[in-house]
C-alpha cells in the first residue's frame, strides 16, 4: 500500500475528530510548513472530548459558591446565637454591674455579675505597705563588698544568710538573693550618691515584712525603707485588716482598690446595673442581625444578567429569614402584673422596610435608667425563658453542628461535590488518558506516512513524464 492510501485509511479509522486531508496534502506538495503538528492535533481532540466535564466542572463550581455563601450566612446567625445567649446568662450584660465612688483619688471598686444593688461606706486609714531595706552607699555597683554576712529572716522566722569574701560587687550579691528565692527581690540603685543594694519583698502587708541583720559585719549599713503593714479600713463600719491594697470578701462580689489613705473620711460606693454594657450588647445584636438579614436579602434579590443568589432556591435559607423576621414579633407577657417593655419597639428598636433593624438611642437609655428589671424580663424571661431564649432555641435548630439545618445542608453539598470530583477523575482516568494515548500514537503514524508524500508524489511525476496534459 502505498504512503497516501496508508495514510488515508489510518486518518479515516481513528478515533479522533475529522482531519483536512486535502491540507495536508497540500503541505505535502509545497506548502511553506509541510508535515503535520501532532502535539497540536491531539491536543485539539483531547480538548474536544473533554467537553463533558466542562459542566461536572461548573456545577462545581456553582457547588463551591453555595458552600461559601452557606459558611457565611451560617456565621451570621451564630454570631446572632452568640449575642442572644449573653444577654440571656447569668453572667452577661444584663447581670453586669457599674460601682460609683465619691472618692475616686481614695478608693474605687469593681463588682462582680450578679452582685447586690445598694450603697456603701468605706474609710481608708491607712494603705498597705510592702517592706523594704537598703544598704550604705557604695562608690558603684562593680566595687568590691568588704568580707562579711547579713541575714535575712522573713516574717515566719525563716532565715538565710549572704556571705561576702571581698571579691564580690553589690551586682553579684543581688543577683545571689534573687537566685535564693526568699520572697524578696533585690536590686542596685545607683544615682548621684553612688550605688546601693536595695532589697524589696514581693509582696505586702506585715506578714511579708522581713528583717536584715548586719550586726556582725561592717561595711554594709542596712537601714529599713518601709516596715511591711497591713492596710487598715472600714466598710460599714466593721474593722478590716488587709495585706494588700487591694480587697476581696469585705463585700460579697466587690473588689476595693485602695488609692490613699484619708483617715476618717468617708467614701461612698454605689453598687448598680451596668446600662452601658446592657447598651452595648443590644446594639451589637442589632448590628449583627442586620448583618444577617441583608445577606439573607441579597439571596431573594434579582440581579440584571445575573439572576438571584446561588442560595435562591435553598430551603435552608429561606427557612432562616422568615425565622429571623418573625422573631421581631416575640411579645413578653409577664405572669403578675404588667411590663414597660413587652416588644422590641418598647426598646426603641423598629424594623425598616428591607427587614432590617434601627435603634433610637435615647429611648433605649431612657428605658434602662427607669424601667431596667423590665429589659431584663424582656429578654430573660422570668426563668431565663424570654426572647433571647426563644430566638436562641430557633438558631440552634439552624447552627447545631450535629443536625442543624446549615450542617445538614453542607453536608449534602459537600458529598455532592465529592462524587463530581470522583465522576471526573473516573473520566480521565478511563477514557480521556487511554484517548490521548491512543491520538498520540494515530497522529504520530500519520506524522511518518506524510512525511514519505513528498517522494511518492516525486515518483509519481517522473512516471508521467511531468506531462502538463497527461
Amino acid at each position: 500500500m502505498s504512503s497516501l492510501s496508508a495514510l488515508d485509511s489510518l486518518l479515516s479509522g481513528s478515533s479522533s475528530s475529522s482531519v483536512d486531508l486535502s491540507s495536508i496534502l497540500e503541505a505535502a506538495m509545497g506548502a511553506s510548513s509541510p508535515g503535520l503538528d501532532v502535539t497540536s492535533a491531539v491536543n485539539a481532540a483531547v480538548t474536544a472530548a473533554e467537553a463533558p466535564e466542562q459542566a461536572w466542572e461548573n456545577q462545581e463550581s456553582t457547588i463551591q459558591s453555595q458552600i461559601s455563601a452557606l459558611d457565611s450566612l451560617q456565621t451570621d446567625a451564630t454570631n446572632i446565637d452568640n449575642d442572644v445567649q449573653a444577654l440571656n446568662s447569668i453572667t452577661g450584660p444584663l447581670s453586669s454591674r457599674t460601682v460609683s465612688s465619691s472618692n475616686s483619688d481614695v478608693v474605687s471598686a469593681t463588682a462582680a455579675s450578679g452582685s447586690a444593688i445598694g450603697n456603701h461606706v468605706v474609710v481608708v486609714n491607712s494603705l498597705a505597705t510592702t517592706a523594704s531595706w537598703t544598704s550604705g552607699t557604695f562608690s558603684s555597683s562593680t566595687t568590691d563588698l568588704p568580707a562579711g554576712s547579713f541575714t535575712i529572716t522573713d516574717g515566719s522566722g525563716n532565715s538565710t544568710t549572704i556571705t561576702t569574701d571581698g571579691s564580690e560587687t553589690l551586682t553579684d550579691v543581688a543577683n545571689e538573693i534573687n537566685n535564693d528565692s526568699l520572697g524578696v527581690t533585690a536590686s542596685v540603685i545607683t544615682d548621684a550618691s553612688g550605688s546601693r543594694l536595695a532589697i524589696v519583698s514581693n509582696t505586702s502587708g506585715s506578714a511579708a515584712n522581713f528583717t536584715v541583720d548586719d550586726s556582725s559585719s561592717t561595711g554594709f549599713g542596712f537601714t529599713q525603707a518601709v516596715t511591711g503593714a497591713n492596710a487598715s479600713l472600714t466598710v460599714d463600719g466593721i474593722a478590716i485588716s488587709s495585706a494588700s491594697n487591694t480587697v476581696t470578701g469585705a463585700v460579697s462580689g466587690l473588689t476595693l482598690n485602695l488609692l490613699s489613705a484619708d483617715p476618717g473620711a468617708q467614701v461612698s460606693l454605689g453598687v448598680s446595673q451596668d446600662a452601658s454594657s446592657v447598651t452595648t450588647a443590644i446594639n451589637q445584636f442589632v448590628t449583627d442581625y442586620n448583618t444577617a438579614i441583608s445577606a439573607l436579602n441579597t439571596q431573594f434579590t434579582y440581579v440584571s444578567g445575573s439572576g438571584e443568589g446561588v442560595l435562591a432556591t435553598d430551603s435552608t435559607v429561606r427557612n432562616l429569614q422568615s425565622t429571623l423576621l418573625s422573631a421581631l414579633d416575640y411579645t413578653y407577657t409577664p405572669s403578675t402584673g404588667t411590663t414597660t417593655v413587652p416588644n422590641l419597639t418598647s426598646l426603641g428598636i423598629s424594623v425598616n422596610n428591607d427587614g432590617t433593624l434601627t435603634v433610637d438611642s435615647s429611648t433605649l437609655q431612657s428605658t434602662l435608667e427607669n424601667n431596667f428589671s423590665d429589659v431584663q424580663s424582656f429578654f430573660q424571661g422570668a426563668a431565663f425563658n424570654g426572647f433571647a431564649n426563644s430566638l436562641d432555641q430557633q438558631l440552634t435548630s439552624f447552627i447545631d453542628p450535629s443536625d442543624g439545618a446549615f450542617t445538614v445542608d453542607l453536608s449534602s453539598l459537600n458529598s455532592e461535590y465529592s462524587g463530581l470530583e470522583t465522576d471526573i477523575s473516573n473520566f480521565q482516568t478511563n477514557y480521556i488518558e487511554p484517548l490521548q494515548t491512543q491520538l498520540q500514537s494515530d497522529y504520530s503514524q500519520a506524522e511518518i506516512l506524510l512525511q514519505q508524500l513528498p517522494t511518492e508524489m516525486k515518483q509519481i511525476q517522473e512516471e508521467l513524464g511531468q506531462n502538463s496534459s497527461s
